[in-house]
């Protein structure tokens, strides 16, 4: 269960980044951020985002319902290895992507049964294996989940079209139609050119000599065209928060509040409860799942979070209901620093396997936590990102910020973990024992625009299993470097490329990309 360990010793630390802007689609201007900051409910706000795990693809939701998809432009042109590419003189190019398609994913609906709404937005996009040139990715919402395939269809266009656009007189009335071979049009999709017809067509004395009936030809050109497979719904009573695929490319889970379902990619009707953690009387619930993610590399294994800040890995092979965990994994808290926010700030919102599958990412609300599977005691390192917002959590708690759901990444190599902050803030640490390395960066063109010069870690020792209370100084309004703090626009959104050190992350509509 090791699968290797990607954060070796200590020896040589690899030399901190020096991230730039790459791309921004969507980018909004001053004016439109002013007026659309508080509107919660905008349809194009980014919901999720994520790689494919050959960096080629990228694909974002967002509230509306509707997944975009991006494919890479400068891999198509290399000649070589992006490594190979490095040693050479040649400058090397930064990862560029382009549009590629998009398709509204899910509906609004409503539920008659439990008179509640259903909204549209996408909560999760997990990307399938592909398979003869076909995409395929599983997208989400609080009660469906639906399996895509995106394949590149070519274009059928109508040839032999019976009238001659090239010889029209008047107001487009055909002036001669005898012999159009001379004139081989071909229109797509069984269309007509603008001006070859009117409403007052006529034809001339005679009639057409020569009647052919149109043909339906297949050109080179193709087409990005998306098709749902499959639609696995009723299985959930709750909002779902997590979906996952398994290595084995045939199954995987969808998480809600209580429940963990297992499915077959080619089953839509049938679902297997692999967790419940419902109790007998809902007045003694203490604790909910926040997260729930496949390990990479073994088919059996699988952890899952909860709102009290455990992560919990199972086993498949010990019992169909998975009702005991083999490995619990939490930060006890000390009583001298215990508050009213302890419990809600201490809820994890998201988990990351490593690439090799021996670490795990964990987001709460204040920190980034790295567990090692093989050490239950504690995290082998704690991060604080925004530690200065520990003496407003009582403001937090009352526009429920404090709520707010951040996700969490890790680099290919494992040798950086990102999570994203409030102003557009993220923030990228470096996890090699004796590294230091810590930078903000703004979800703008100029993202080293609010460089924090001081960083905020804690000690970072293999025994140490209480997290680190760190009050930085600032007005109320401000973060721990003086600029100034904005609870409204937030980065919960973002993904590390799984082969090179570029990130993507939503700012409220907006996707940014960064390279180093």
């Amino acid at each position: 269960m090791n699968g290797g360990d990607e954060f070796g010793a200590s020896g040589d630390l690899p030399p901190p980044l020096d991230w730039r802007f790459s791309q921004v689609f969507g980018e909004r201007s001053a004016g439109e951020e002013v007026q659309e900051a508080g509107v919660s409910s905008a349809v194009d706000i980014i919901s999720a985002i994520e790689f494919d795990k050959s960096g080629d693809h990228l694909a974002t939701g967002d509230r509306g319902g509707r997944v975009v998809l991006f494919e890479r432009t400068d891999s198509k042109n290399a000649t070589g290895a992006r490594r190979d590419l490095e040693g050479t003189d040649y400058p090397l190019r930064h990862p560029e992507f382009r549009y590629k398609t998009e398709f509204q994913s899910h509906e609004p609906e409503f539920d008659y049964l439990k008179s509640l709404e259903i909204e549209e937005k996408i909560n999760k996009i997990r990307w399938s294996q592909t398979a003869n040139g076909a995409l395929f990715l599983l997208s989400t919402n609080d009660k469906t989940i639906k399996f895509w395939k995106v394949q590149d269809k070519k274009i059928k266009k109508i040839c032999d079209i019976n009238t001659d656009s090239s010889r029209l007189i008047g107001n487009g009335s055909v002036a001669s139609s005898s012999n159009s071979n001379s004139t081989n049009t071909c229109l797509a999709n069984g269309g007509l050119p603008d001006n070859s017809l009117s409403n007052d067509f006529s034809l001339q004395p005679g009639g057409i000599p020569l009647l052919r009936l149109p043909a339906v030809t297949t050109s080179h050109e193709t087409s990005p065209v998306a098709r749902c497979r499959r639609v696995y719904t009723h299985a959930h009573d709750y909002h779902i928060n997590s979906i996952s695929n398994n290595s084995d490319g045939e199954t995987f889970i969808s998480a809600d509040d209580l429940r963990i379902n297992l499915w077959n990619l080619e089953i839509s009707n049938q679902s297997f409860n692999i967790v419940d953690v419902k109790p007998a009387n809902m007045e003694d619930l203490t604790e909910v799942i926040t997260s729930a993610e496949f390990h990479p590399t073994h088919c059996n294994t699988l952890a899952y979070s909860s709102s009290k800040g455990s992560i919990r890995l199972i086993d498949l092979r010990q019992s169909a209901l998975c009702d005991s965990h083999s490995k619990l994994f939490e930060d006890t808290e000390t009583p001298s620093s215990r508050s009213f926010f302890t419990e809600i700030i201490a809820s994890i919102s998201d988990i990351k396997f490593a690439k090799q599958g021996r670490y795990i990412l964990s987001r709460d609300y204040m920190t980034l936590k790295l567990w090692d599977i093989n050490m239950d005691s504690g995290p082998v390192s704690t991060f604080q990102v925004h530690e200065y917002l520990r003496p407003k959590l009582c403001d937090l708690y009352e526009n429920d910020s404090i709520f707010d759901k951040f996700e969490c990444c890790l680099s290919g190599d494992g040798l950086r973990v990102a999570t994203g902050s409030y102003s557009n803030l993220f923030r990228v640490f470096g996890v090699t024992p004796g590294n230091t390395e810590t930078t903000t960066l703004e979800a703008s063109k100029n993202p080293m625009r609010r460089q924090v010069t001081t960083p905020s870690r804690p000690s970072r020792s293999l025994s140490s299993i209480t997290r680190v209370v760190r009050r930085e100084g600032g007005s109320p309004g401000t973060d721990g470097n003086g600029n100034t703090f904005d609870h409204t626009t937030k980065l919960l959104h973002l993904a590390w490329h799984p082969t090179e050190n570029s990130i993507a992350c939503a700012a409220a509509n907006s996707l940014y990309m960064y390279y180093a």
